[in-house]
């Protein structure tokens, strides 16, 4: 009995979103309303079991008060939901993306440059798509080379580095509409072979 409520309540929550194809209307803001509340309540717990009490609380009855100071900062960041005081925020605010973006340079620089640009390199030129990286990444930096003109050899090489960056964007869009349509077939094959069979009916669907 549990099963086929839950199956009914996910089933209309999910028809509740679905009308917004047609037009915006009280059963979709109803749904999206839910949906938010829902999961601002689910991170605020989770956030609050694994974040604040393993690394705020415990840590201060443990005796290191030196954990006071990122809960003073926390709580700065909380007085930006009262207007008056609201300002006090961005002292944290600007802290923590101080911290962060120096914490964080180093680490990005070398993950997501550094180490990037060292396996491009090293690539051996033994197989057509090595071949096609290499090429790719060079035309496509040539392109945002702004420094001189794009003309001649270096226009060529910037006209062909669009193509590649085309090439990127259109597969990485493409990536996206299929992980959509997963989720679309995913809650048709809920409604259609979870929910309808509840209904007498529909019951034959379930075999």
């Amino acid at each position: 009995m549990g099963q086929i409520a839950g199956a009914w309540v996910a089933a209309l929550l999910t028809l509740f979103i679905f009308s917004f194809l047609y037009k915006d209307n009280p059963f979709y803001k109803f749904a999206e309303h839910l949906f938010v509340g829902v999961s601002a309540g689910y991170w605020f717990a989770y956030y609050y079991h694994n974040v604040v009490i393993p690394n705020l609380y415990n840590p201060l009855r443990q005796g290191h008060f030196l954990y006071i100071i990122p809960g003073v900062l926390g709580i700065m960041m909380l007085m930006r939901l009262v207007p008056k005081v609201g300002w006090i925020s961005r002292w944290a605010l600007a802290f923590i993306i101080g911290m962060g973006s120096g914490y964080f340079l180093i680490t990005y620089l070398q993950t997501n440059a550094l180490a990037q640009v060292e396996a491009t390199m090293s690539l051996r030129l033994n197989s057509v798509n090595n071949v096609l990286l290499v090429i790719g990444v060079l035309t496509g930096l040539i392109y945002f080379f702004f420094s001189k003109e794009h003309k001649g050899v270096l226009g060529g090489a910037a006209k062909l580095g669009i193509w590649f960056l085309m090439i990127a964007f259109g597969a990485s869009f493409g990536y996206t509409v299929m992980a959509r349509f997963s989720l679309l077939i995913g809650r048709m094959h809920f409604l259609i072979f979870q929910w309808l069979p509840t209904i007498p009916f529909f019951r034959g669907l379930a075999r």
